[in-house]
């Protein structure tokens, strides 16, 4: 079977299952504070959840994985883990 790949630039591949798909990641409370700047008061190894959208932009931060996987289904994204 004859394979043939695309090759994608950046944006391209940002792109991608955008509006679709959104992910899930840990994180620790420095992380949340440079997504969200010094308004935000948390630990700065607490443990949270970001949700993605599939070009890399936040969308929200949880407390837990089930409540970040809710956020998605909120936004009508397919949820998906990157570890």
């Amino acid at each position: 079977m004859d394979k043939t790949f695309t090759k994608l630039d950046d944006a391209a591949l940002a792109a991608l299952g955008g509006g679709v798909i959104g992910y899930v990641r840990e994180i620790e409370g420095e992380d949340a504070v440079k997504l969200l700047g010094e308004r935000i008061n948390v630990a700065p190894k607490a443990k949270l959840y970001c949700l993605y959208n599939a070009d890399g932009s936040p969308i929200s931060i949880s407390g837990s994985r089930e409540a970040a996987m809710s956020s998605a289904m909120e936004h009508e994204l397919e949820p998906a883990s990157v570890h």
